[in-house]
Order: C-alpha cells, then sequence, then structure tokens
C-alpha cells in the first residue's frame, strides 16, 4: 500500500486526483489530502508517507518557499509538484532545489499519475540507497588507510579524501604534485600519472616520496578517468601509505642479511622436520642452495644412509626441554663428512605450542683434527719420556758388551775358529740392540746426525733401485718426483731409513701384489695451513709421498700407529719400532707426517720435510782409525763395566788411561796431571757433580783443555749447554771402538 499526502487547498482538484487513482485501482494507493502547510508539517511529525503531491501556492505559504520549507521537513519522502500552465518554470526551479519531478494541471491523467508517483517513490529510493553506499564508503574510506583522489587532463587535483598527513583536502585542490612535494619526486609521479593519460592503460607501482617526517613509501594505483564518451579526461588514483611495511621488510632483510653474514649454517625446519628456511652458511656448509633445501628434510639432505640414533634422541630432547646440543657428523651435497657443533632450539606459536625447529651448525672437523694431533703429540711425548729413561740404561749395558765383543779378537788373535764365531753372534746381536735403542731415541727426542744439503731425488733413486730389486714382482713400483723439486738440509742415511721403513711396511700391506708409488713435490705452506696443522710452520717445504694399493689401516688404530712398540703384525715379525722410527726423524729434521687410508684402498704416507736453497754437498769418506802414540786419556764414567771396557779399548791400540767415576774425581786427577792429559773422555750424566759442570770446571783450568762428551742419552737441554761448551766431540752410547778411536783422533788433531 503506497501512502500519498496530497497538499491542494483547491476541493476540486483534491476530487480529480482521488478519481484518478480511484479508476486505476484502490488497492494500491492511500490518499491524505490537507489544505494548509502547517497542517502538513504537523502531520509528517506524526505519520510517515512514501510520496506528496504538493501543489506550491497555498494559504498560509506560496511559491518557491513552500516546496523548500516541505523538502527541509521531510527531505527523504519524494515530492512531486504540482502547478498549473503559467507556473511551468516555477515547477522547473523546484526540481533544481530536489523536487522529484512536476505534474501540470489539466493534463494529467490516472495513468500518468500512477507512473508519476511510482517513478518518483523509485527514483527516491535509488538516491537513498545511492546516498547510503556513498555513506558506507566515505566510512570505509574513513576508517582506511586509502588516500583517493582525482585529477584532470592538467594533472591538477579536483578531488581529494583523506588526504595524506599535511594537507587537507582544500590545500591541495588546483595544484599539481611538483606544487606539493620535492621536484624529484613530483617530477616522478607527473611522469608515471602522464603515460597513463597517454596510453588509457592503468598502472600499480610503489613510489618514495621525501616528507617532513622523512622517506615515505606509497602503494600507487592509477587509473585513467573517461567521460561518457569513453575519452580520458584525467585519472583518478588510490594511495596506500606502505612505510612501516616497508620499514619491516628492510628489519628483515637486515636480520637475514646478519644470518648470512655468519660461517655458522643456520636453518629452520617445521615438526615434519622439513626445511623452511636456509641460510648462506648451510649453502656454503653443506653445497645445498636455499632453492634446492626448501621443502626437504634434514635426512634427505644431510645423510647418504641411516640416520644416527643420536638425531632421534635428540629431537625427543628438544621437543621435551625446548633445547639440544651435540656433535653429529653430517654429509654434504658432494658427499664429503664434516663433523659440527649442532644446536637445537624450539620456536613455538603464540600459544606456546612448538612450531618449527631452529639449528645452528657450526663446522668443528678442522678444530677436531687439531685437538686429534695434540692428544697424539701429548701421548707420543709421554712414551717418548718413558722410552728416553729405558734406552738410557740400555745404553749403558749394551756399551761394555759391545766394546768387548769387538776388543776379544784383538785380546786372544788365536782363539778357535768356533768360538770366534760365537764372538761374532755376541757382537752381533749387541749391534742389534743398540740400533733398536737407537731407534726409540729417534722417536724421543729425535736425532741429529750429520746434516747437509741434498737433493731427496737422489735418495728416492737409490731406494726405488733397492725395491726393485728386493720386493716381490707383483708389486709394481713407480717414481714421480719433480723435476724442480727444493732441496732439504738433513741426514741422508736416517731419511733413507725413513723412506725404507715406510716401503717395507707398504709391502707387507700388499701380500697379494699392488701398486707402490714414491713421489715427490714442493708447497709452499701458507698461515691457513698452518693453522689447520700444529706441527707445520709457513716456508717452503719437500714433500713425499709413498702411496700403497693395500689393505689399508683401521680407522680404530691410526692414530697409535706412529707409538713405539705397537704392531699389527704377527709375533717376531715386528718390533713396532719402523713408524716410531719414522716420526722421530723426520721431527728432528723440523718436518710432520700425514696419513690417509681406507680400508681395502691403501694407504699414503706424506712426509714434509723444510726446504732450503742450496747445493747438494757430496759426503766424504769414512776415515780408518789410527793407534794412538802413547796419549793419556782420562777416562770419566760412574758405570765401571764401561770403565773397564773403554780403558781395555783404548789401552790396546796404543793409548794410555786414568780412570774417574765422577766429576769431582775428575777434576782432581786433571789438576794433579794437567802437562800428561791429552784429551778427556767425559760422561755428561754423572752422579754427585754432572758432566757439563765438570766440563766447565776443567776448561777454567785449562782452556785449551781436549774434551769428547759421551752419554747414553741427555736431555734436550743437556746436549743445549754440552753444544756451547766447546767440546771437542760427542760419542753416543753404545759407541763402538772403531767411532771412539776416530772421534779422539779428530779431537787429537784439531
Amino acid at each position: 500500500m503506497i501512502k500519498i499526502l496530497l497538499v491542494e487547498d483547491n476541493p476540486g482538484d483534491v476530487r480529480l486526483l482521488q478519481e484518478f487513482l480511484w479508476d486505476v485501482t484502490t488497492a494500491q494507493f492511500q490518499l491524505t489530502p490537507v489544505e494548509r502547510l502547517d497542517q502538513t508539517l504537523k502531520l509528517l511529525n506524526q505519520e510517515n508517507f512514501d510520496v506528496i503531491l504538493l501543489d506550491l501556492s497555498l494559504p498560509d505559504s506560496q511559491g518557491l518557499e513552500t516546496f523548500i520549507t516541505l523538502h527541509h521537513q521531510a527531505p527523504a519522502i519524494p515530492i512531486i509538484v504540482l502547478t498549473g500552465l503559467d507556473d511551468e518554470n516555477l515547477a522547473l526551479r523546484a526540481m533544481q532545489q530536489g523536487a522529484q519531478d512536476y505534474l501540470v494541471k489539466g493534463q494529467v491523467s490516472g495513468d500518468l499519475l500512477v507512473r508519476c508517483m511510482r517513478y518518483a517513490i523509485e527514483r527516491q529510493r535509488i538516491e537513498e540507497a545511492l546516498r547510503q553506499s556513498e555513506e558506507r564508503f566515505r566510512v570505509a574510506l574513513k576508517n582506511s588507510p586509502i588516500v583517493v583522489f582525482n585529477q584532470d587532463k592538467e594533472l591538477r587535483y579536483t578531488w581529494v579524501y583523506n588526504a595524506s598527513p599535511g594537507f587537507i583536502n582544500e590545500e591541495i585542490l588546483g595544484k599539481q604534485d611538483l606544487d606539493l612535494i620535492a621536484v624529484a619526486d613530483g617530477q616522478r609521479l607527473f611522469d608515471i600519472k602522464q603515460r597513463v593519460l597517454s596510453t588509457g592503460i592503468g598502472i600499480r607501482k610503489e613510489v618514495s616520496i621525501n616528507t617532513a617526517q622523512g622517506i615515505r613509501y606509497f602503494d600507487l594505483t592509477i587509473e585513467p578517468l573517461r567521460n561518457e564518451a569513453q575519452e580520458v579526461v584525467g585519472v583518478t588514483c588510490a594511495s596506500i601509505d606502505i612505510s612501516d611495511r616497508k620499514l619491516a621488510e628492510e628489519k628483515i632483510r637486515e636480520q637475514a642479511a646478519l644470518l648470512d653474514v655468519t660461517t655458522d649454517a643456520i636453518f629452520v625446519r617445521d615438526l615434519d622436520n622439513r626445511v623452511i628456511f636456509w641460510n648462506k652458511g648451510a649453502e656454503n656448509l653443506y653445497g645445498w642452495l636455499a632453492h634446492e633445501a626448501y621443502g626437504k628434510t634434514v635426512i634427505e639432505l644431510l645423510y647418504d644412509d641411516e640416520p644416527p640414533e643420536v638425531l632421534e634422541t635428540a629431537l625427543l630432547a628438544v621437543i621435551k626441554q625446548g633445547k639440544w646440543q651435540g656433535e653429529l657428523t653430517r654429509i654434504t651435497k658432494s658427499g664429503n663428512k664434516v663433523l659440527v657443533s649442532s644446536r637445537w632450539s624450539v620456536v613455538c606459536q603464540e600459544d606456546g605450542t612448538p612450531k618449527s625447529i631452529l639449528t645452528v651448525d657450526t663446522d668443528i672437523t678442522d678444530k677436531k683434527q687439531l685437538e686429534t694431533q695434540l692428544f697424539r703429540a701429548q701421548r707420543l711425548e709421554s712414551i717418548g719420556t718413558l722410552a728416553s729413561g729405558i734406552a738410557h740404561d740400555l745404553n749403558n749395558i749394551l756399551t761394555p758388551i759391545l766394546a768387548v765383543s769387538q776388543l776379544l779378537p784383538l785380546k786372544f788373535p788365536d782363539i778357535y775358529s768356533e768360538h770366534q764365531h760365537l764372538l761374532e753372534i755376541l757382537e752381533d746381536s749387541a749391534r742389534r740392540g743398540a740400533e733398536l735403542v737407537k731407534q726409540v731415541l729417534s722417536f724421543a727426542r729425535g736425532v741429529e746426525g750429520k746434516r747437509m744439503t741434498l737433493q731427496v731425488k737422489h735418495l728416492i733413486r737409490e731406494v726405488v733401485k733397492i725395491v726393485k730389486q728386493t720386493f716381490p714382482k707383483s708389486i709394481e713400483v713407480c717414481m714421480d718426483v719433480a723435476s724442480d723439486l727444493w732441496t732439504v738440509y738433513g741426514d741422508s742415511t736416517q731419511l733413507h731409513q725413513v723412506l725404507m721403513n715406510l716401503c717395507v711396511n707398504a709391502r707387507d700391506a700388499m701380500l697379494d701384489g699392488g701398486s707402490l708409488t714414491i713421489s715427490a713435490e714442493n708447497l709452499f705452506i701458507d698461515e691457513n695451513y698452518a693453522r689447520m696443522n700444529l706441527e707445520a710452520k709457513v716456508g717452503p717445504y719437500t714433500i713425499i709421498t709413498v702411496a700403497d694399493t693395500g689393505v689399508g689401516i683401521p680407522r680404530e688404530i691410526i692414530e697409535r700407529i706412529f707409538e713405539p712398540f705397537f704392531t699389527t703384525k704377527e709375533l717376531g715379525k715386528g718390533t713396532g719400532l719402523g713408524l716410531s722410527t719414522v716420526i722421530g726423524i723426520v721431527k728432528s729434521h723440523g718436518g710432520f707426517v700425514n696419513v690417509h687410508s681406507e680400508i681395502g684402498l691403501g694407504t699414503q704416507f706424506k712426509v714434509y720435510l723444510p726446504a732450503v736453497q742450496g747445493v747438494e754437498i757430496e759426503s766424504t769418506p769414512q776415515l780408518e782409525p789410527l793407534a794412538g802414540k802413547g796419549e793419556l786419556i782420562l777416562i770419566v764414567d760412574d758405570e765401571p763395566a764401561i770403565q773397564e771396557i773403554t780403558r781395555a779399548s783404548l789401552e790396546i791400540h796404543n793409548y794410555k788411561t786414568l780412570v774417574a767415576s765422577d766429576g769431582i774425581e775428575a777434576i782432581a786427577l786433571y789438576a794433579q796431571n794437567r802437562n800428561k792429559i791429552s784429551a778427556v773422555l767425559m760422561d755428561i750424566m754423572l752422579p754427585s757433580l754432572d758432566g757439563i759442570t765438570a766440563i766447565r770446571t776443567l776448561q777454567k783450568i785449562n782452556p785449551a783443555v781436549k774434551i769428547v762428551a759421551t752419554s747414553g742419552l741427555a736431555s734436550s737441554s743437556k746436549l743445549a749447554e754440552a753444544s756451547t761448551s766447546n767440546i771437542g766431540g760427542f760419542l753416543a752410547k753404545p759407541y763402538t771402538v772403531k767411532e771412539l778411536l776416530l772421534t779422539l783422533q779428530k779431537v787429537l788433531n784439531s
């Protein structure tokens, strides 16, 4: 039912309109007539109507004022103006003020009246819906960060809503961007919008603008504004301030950059063990790029076989306790094993439930290698100290045995041949015992020997020649030596022993045949390499490599192979001193040894010797000892057996002797026989007064005194003291009669 309010003071017109409506239908309309404006206003306060039919000429109001008053009272009700033929202009003016339509009296029919009212009601409904939509849009814009504005073809602002901070809408209207912001920013915006005007194609772009508050960032959407003829007449724009988001993104990028700077491998995985973050450190350590790692499980990336049980234990621990740390062996993309110190932490959601696991892995492969080297060096040092003590006593025991075995044939030249053979066995056994002790000493503190500048390639050729002649034919021997190989400063006999020991071990590892390769090359060790190897120093090295294709060394024993008396050979087939001698000799030359071995694939020993610049010196042939000329020799030793055998050895070769058991007695005898004694044979390790102090005392008595120092084993500090005491020579126990005579001969003739 449509309720109509008819404001008309002419009863005839009222009657006519009632009849028109009655003729059309009586079911749809309810007509309420009033004659005066004041009655109308009162009625509108009491009752609602769908449409108002208004005559502008009323007893209490005339003309356009009538409409304005009524429209102000009821702006939401559509008003149709009733006018005469001569007042049509007045009706048009009323429509300009908000009237929905007008009807000319005398030209009204029932259908026209009904259509007009329905049209008025529908138009009013549409306009109201539009007003409500606009209001909702206005409220939405008011509560949103979006700034909306239109600009004409000259890009001057014609309408603005939600102006940016610092501007109000009225200040912007009629102006261009160049009038409001910095020239560079304004020109950039002008160019972007001009492109939309010329192409008719919208664009979305992020732009930065310098403001009084600093640089601000905006998400700008620009669309062409068209008229009814679809001609581009300007642009309409929507702008959102995204500065906070940009700052947050920048902060995230900075944090990500910090994560990428660190050398640690940092990655995050969800509770299904799938990677959701992978930093540069992880790329560098494990070889997998971030896009390759995303979505894959840690098991797929870092393990080639079944994962170790510790992973399951670690996962349970980190979920239960929130963190875990330990050492893990992982596999890189290239298949290399790395040992890492791994720290895990749970990342939780806001409600405290676990969401993911953050892992930080630090590569400790080199660190562990250095620790292993340090522990091995400490262990070998301890064993060396023990071996040194044993060697000292053994040398004192073997010295008289060796001397007696050589002295008896001289004392008894007519001895039976079978007894001569027994003496040869005695001498051979004593020599073997002395060689074993010498090997122990080589391991314990190295040996000096006779050092000179020499070319290693000559030693290698000699060893290869021997090996080819003596090793089984099933072993192929190869040599690969650099043509420009640097020289080293060392003892050729000792280095020859090093190579032979390594080759013999290689032979024993290839019982069914194989390949033995001896090679040599130059290497300059830099600071980085030196940091990774405790025994290396910066400088040039000559590297000798002895490689075989034998059975390999098990991982569990490779750290023990340089220990003296450690052997994997059957009882009676090895002393366990071969590699301990190698390490002792190499260390005494200032070098070191690296070993790499794999079961079933063979073993490779690399001997690093400091290289020197110089020319190889040819060794001089050994002299034959000469008999004495009755010179008096003072023998100073605390071992009676050594005193006796040394005395006998010298006297049988035409020397005279005096014997003292300690340093005090030696000084007293020398003071009494200063002008008679030609040389002093002084043991360094003596009771009461040690040999070094006794030597210095004798030198004060007679600065020209000739002294030969002897020792079964002297500490490095004692040897250093002896070397600075201006002694004529040194004999290491056990020494042969020939060595004794040659040394004395050298000192006496100096």
